[in-house]
């Protein structure tokens, strides 16, 4: 017998042809070749990603680039009649013809053109070698090799012989087939898989005793024939599918196909469906119908019969059998299980168990004070049965919010702003239950998803309350002791109790403040500093207390905050306070002072720098002014190594205004050879140049 092939074991292989995918172009001649403008595209592939892709033209006047277009390397106006175009790679070679319409035969002859070396042959064919496709039955029996056809060359020389090349000959799968060298009879060695191999792609040529090739290759398919040796398989596993409770007669539920791997074109593979197996088989053994040919399986009772509630279980098993050649007794099966699921609708409204709950809470506490329970018949793990809560009625301050309980459904009622016995000791909820899901048509919300509760609030000893809180005040620092800053006014919640309030100081930081018990006058105990580091950005706070005089006593916390006007009690300083100078420098400029002061505005800058006094011969220190808050202090003159103090007064902008006086130490070293030796020993060794810089960059920062 003869049959068909397949010659690829990877999915680029079935795919892909080497060489180019188009053999012949026929191209008009233009009136002018345009220089490196694309005549057309050619499309070669070695099947194996074209590594070391190489273009040969047979005209000097063309080339073709790397993505395979050919263009002209000038403008010509007549290139000849014929041109080929040779591709190589190290997997692959082929020519491509260019027929130029309308030109004339100027071309040499091809051999003389093309000047390389032959690494695989090029496919030509040769009329001579005549070849068919051969038809091979899949999994036949010994003996082998068997002979399965024939080549025939009628115009072979003599002493010439067939050689046969390709995948299951020369490669793998190697030695699948055999020719017969002399009479060019095929045969093939051992059984085939065409669910392996399907096709196999062969080349025939004739060579001379010295194994050159004189004709071909040719190709030669060799086709697999399918038998069936393959079971369905359902492959997609597991099967699950879903259909509402009360679904129409008909409706489907989901769809199962089976593979089978003999070949698609015959009855191999033609499969029908049916099902073996429903359990549970009530309330009837034919719930559902498998369509024989697609897989679909859809419902076959009554929507009264697909009620989740009243089911002995919502859930179904069905074994699904896929038979191949068309479902004949004789075809192959492969069997699966699928499960159905029958899901919840909404067609039971949830109902609380009782009409009426109770609950208590404390004034001032917050938090769960009761759970609402409900029942409802839907699944518990759908939307058809979570419950959601709402207060419909006796909620206007928003006190209370109620929330669902995921695991149990409860409605959790809770306490979210503190109830006050005093306003109200009674509080009466209306609420309602509804389903995440919405209720299906015929089915509605009555009475019984709707319940009334009744809160208590308990009476406690409330702690007195501070009003206003804060309490603020402004003062200036430095204020005498003992003055008086406010009375601080604390009432008691509980109206309906006769109690007494007494204060007490609960944080003073500073330890500033003291407060009259009795009737909550704060005076001063030590003198307030606005540049204290208690302060922070000139508020200072303190915490009181208020406690009354219930069983057992409650307390409540006030907080004061003093804001704290400066005056100018703080003399400003210089920095840096040592700077080092070459006894040799060219550049006289000692260092840059900053100066700082812990006032505010007005009381800080702009600051006066000057020399206070010089315990060195005068005019040899210079200070100028730079800006409000840095000065430049400079030698007139070299001097020699020595360490200098010079004291350095600055003033501040204050009224009154403060001066302070620091000793500027100037250290006079003698620098040489990119080395600095400075007279006082351990004293710190800074470079004027390093000093300069950091004060010009503390300079850069205001």
């Amino acid at each position: 017998m003869i049959q068909q092939v397949l010659l690829l074991t990877s999915a680029e292989d079935l795919d892909c042809t080497p060489g180019f995918q188009q053999k012949v172009f026929h191209i008009d001649q233009p009136a002018e070749f345009i220089e490196d403008q694309a005549i057309l595209n050619l499309i070669f592939s070695d099947c194996k990603g074209n590594d070391k892709l190489h273009y040969e033209v047979s005209s000097p006047y063309f080339k073709v680039n790397n993505d395979g277009s050919l263009v002209a390397l000038r403008n010509i106006t007549a290139v000849g009649k014929t041109l080929f175009v040779h591709a190589r790679t190290p997997h692959a070679e082929d020519m491509a013809e260019l027929v130029i319409v309308g030109g004339k035969d100027i071309q040499g002859s091809l051999q003389d053109i093309f000047k390389f070396a032959r690494t695989s042959p090029v496919p030509r064919q040769k009329r001579s070698i005549v070849v068919s496709p051969i038809l091979i039955p899949e999994n036949q029996r010994q003996p082998f090799p068997k002979d399965v056809g024939r080549v025939v060359d009628n115009d072979r020389p003599e002493g010439s012989k067939f050689r046969l090349t390709g995948k299951g000959v020369d490669q793998e799968p190697k030695g699948i087939f055999r020719i017969n060298e002399n009479t060019g009879s095929v045969s093939v060695t051992r059984n085939l898989d065409r669910e392996t191999i399907a096709t196999y792609q062969l080349f025939v040529e004739t060579i001379d005793v010295n194994g050159k090739t004189l004709e071909g290759p040719v190709p030669l398919e060799v086709i697999v024939i399918d038998q069936n040796d393959n079971r369905p398989i359902f492959r997609e596993g597991p099967y699950i599918g879903h259909v509402m409770e009360g679904s129409p007669t008909g409706t489907t539920v989901m769809r199962m196909t089976a593979f089978d791997a003999d070949d698609p074109a015959t009855d191999n593979a033609l499969l029908r469906y049916n099902i073996r197996q429903q359990t549970p088989d009530k309330p009837s053994p034919n719930m559902f119908y498998i369509d024989p040919e697609k897989g679909d399986i859809v419902t076959v009772v009554s929507p009264a019969l697909l009620d989740r509630e009243t089911l002995e279980n919502p859930k179904y098993e069905l074994i699904i059998e896929a038979q191949d050649m068309a479902g004949q007794d004789v075809g192959l099966t492969g069997t699966a299980t699928a499960t159905i699921m029958i899901d919840d609708k909404n067609d039971h409204s949830p109902k609380f168990t009782k009409k009426e709950f109770q609950a208590t809470v404390e004034e001032g506490a917050v938090g769960v004070i009761v759970n609402l329970t409900v029942e409802d018949k839907d699944d518990p793990a759908t939307g058809a049965w979570r419950a959601a809560y709402t207060i419909i009625n006796g909620n206007p301050g928003q006190s209370f919010e109620i929330h669902t309980n995921p695991q149990t459904n409860e409605g959790m009622l809770s306490v979210v702003k503190p109830l006050d016995y005093e306003i109200s000791a009674f509080h009466t909820l209306l609420i309602k239950v509804e389903n995440e899901d919405p209720l299906v048509p015929d089915v509605s919300y009555g009475p019984s998803s709707t319940a009334t509760v009744h809160i208590t609030v308990l009476d406690v000893n409330e702690g007195p309350v501070f009003y206003p809180d804060p309490m603020m005040v402004t003062r200036q620092e430095n204020i005498s002791v003992g003055s008086v800053l406010l009375t601080v006014n604390a009432t008691d919640p509980d109206s309906l109790q006769h109690q007494t309030i007494r204060y007490s100081v609960y944080k003073d930081p500073a330890g500033w403040l003291s407060i009259n018990p009795i009737n909550g006058t704060v005076d001063t105990t030590a003198v307030l500093d606005r540049e204290s580091p208690f302060v922070h950005d000139s508020v200072y706070t303190a915490l009181f207390l208020a406690i009354d005089s219930g069983n057992p006593p409650a307390t409540g916390t006030g907080t004061l905050l003093i804001t704290l006007e400066d005056v100018n009690d703080n003399a400003p300083f210089i920095y840096p306070t040592v700077a080092e100078v070459c006894d040799d420098a060219k550049n006289l400029s000692v260092v840059i002072l900053g100066a700082s002061d812990k006032d505010l505005h007005p009381n800080t800058d702009p600051f006066k720098f000057e020399i206070h006094k010089q315990t060195v011969p005068d005019k040899l220190w210079k200070i100028s002014k730079i800006n409000n808050t840095h000065a430049l202090v400079s030698l007139l003159q070299n001097l020699n190594k020595a360490n200098y103090h010079l004291p350095i007064m600055v003033t501040d902008s204050g009224k009154p205004p403060m001066t302070n006086i620091t000793d500027l130490r100037i250290q006079v070293c003698s620098c040489k050879n990119s080395k600095v030796d400075c007279n006082a020993a351990g004293a710190p060794h800074f470079s004027a140049a390093a000093v300069l810089l950091l004060s010009l960059f503390s300079l850069a920062r205001l």
